[in-house]
């Protein structure tokens, strides 16, 4: 009770006093002071948007909503409405389009990611069997499918003799993770397989990538993606952004799963929110970047 008063009393009326107060003695409006005394990195743009979230000014507020074309436009309305003086604080005008780029940017990136994650995966689609068919190349590059449906994919991790079934909680999106990772890092997405089968140790791979897929949708939903994003791109993150943290994912669980040992795969969920919990916190930290290197092309 006293601190849900404790953030009314700051939130409506204490923090309205003392931006005034600053501003009088700086000369600057909050969004200059985040500027100029915050890193070129997540912690800038963090503060930035959650200073346009809480304004009482409605200009602001929808600032964090503005598309990227028209970002150079909302700075122009917020220099107006802050009665900012560009002639002497030159480098602003800059600064806060590369932070609303941004902020947009991951607004965007969410809205294709949610779209390729309800595009169900078709069987007569023949892209996407065209697809799946790679992904098996990829992995399983000196053994032959012998048929569409077969319990080969089992091989990979898949459930059933049909992957298709495996990819209805992600849609299309699980399926084009599993192959991006195939496809860039091959190597290690191969060595990831073989380990997957070892016989204490191994877990199902193609379902634990999807289960993956479905960790990156939740924390990028969720703002955490917010501070990778923020630090690894200046300017507006894309959807291999997106699929590179996948990757990210999907070698670092394999590593932590072999270094916690569990008694069995019936302990998973355990340990993937274990996981889960552990990636959370280190994007808690505004320098956080989280990425693999060495990208095959």
């Amino acid at each position: 009770m006293i601190i849900q008063l404790w953030r009314y009393l700051y939130t409506n009326i204490f923090r309205f006093w003392i931006k005034w107060f600053l501003r009088q003695l700086t000369g600057k409006c909050e969004l200059q002071r985040i500027c100029d005394g915050s890193r070129k990195n997540a912690e800038r743009t963090l503060k930035i948007e959650h200073s346009l979230e809480t304004s009482k000014c409605k200009a602001l507020q929808k600032a964090v909503c503005t598309t990227e074309e028209e970002v150079a436009k909302c700075v122009a309305e917020i220099i107006q409405k802050k009665k900012i003086n560009i002639q002497k604080d030159t480098t602003f005008a800059l600064k806060l389009q590369l932070c609303l780029l941004q902020i947009s940017g991951c607004r965007k990136l969410y809205l294709a990611v949610e779209e390729l994650r309800k595009q169900p995966y078709n069987s007569d689609n023949k892209e996407h069997e065209e697809q799946l068919m790679e992904l098996w190349n990829l992995l399983m590059p000196h053994e032959k499918l012998k048929a569409r449906i077969t319990k080969q994919w089992c091989d990979v991790g898949f459930q059933g003799d049909d992957p298709k079934t495996d990819f209805r909680g992600m849609g299309m999106l699980g399926l084009i993770n599993l192959l991006y990772f195939s496809k860039h890092y091959p190597r290690e997405a191969r060595q990831i397989l073989s380990r997957s089968n070892n016989p204490k140790l191994g877990y199902s791979y193609a379902i634990v990538g999807i289960n993956l897929t479905e960790m990156a949708y939740s924390l990028l939903k969720n703002g955490f993606l917010k501070v990778h994003f923020y630090n690894l791109v200046a300017g507006v993150p894309q959807m291999k952004d997106f699929h590179q943290f996948y990757c990210y994912l999907a070698y670092k669980f394999d590593q932590f799963w072999f270094d916690e040992k569990p008694e069995s795969i019936m302990y998973f969920n355990q340990y993937r929110e274990k996981f889960h919990a552990k990636v959370k916190k280190q994007l808690q930290d505004y320098d956080t970047v989280l990425a693999l290197k060495n990208e095959k092309s």
